[in-house]
């Protein structure tokens, strides 16, 4: 599926127009958050930047297991980074 300029897949464009909810659970973008369509590009198009509590909201997790999934992602891209350099 491509996006348009706006961000949005013609899926969640067409959710977030007629106020449907995302039935496709298989779709990298669901989630079980009814009061953004089920749709995560759905809630950062309304949103906009989120603090972590936003995202743990969202996500059914806490604040705490938030923070260390973004500690695990940055070390990642840390050492990514540092892998290129050194290429």
């Amino acid at each position: 599926m491509k996006k348009k300029e706006d961000g949005l897949l013609r899926c969640a464009r067409s959710c977030l127009k007629e106020g449907a909810s995302c039935t496709q659970s298989k779709c990298k973008y669901w989630i079980d958050y009814d009061n953004e369509q089920n749709c995560s590009l759905i809630s950062i198009h309304l949103n906009g930047p989120m603090t972590l509590k936003d995202v743990g909201e969202r996500l059914g997790l806490s604040l705490v297991r938030i923070k260390q999934i973004e500690a695990e992602a940055l070390k990642k891209i840390q050492k990514k980074a540092n892998f290129l350099k050194i290429k």
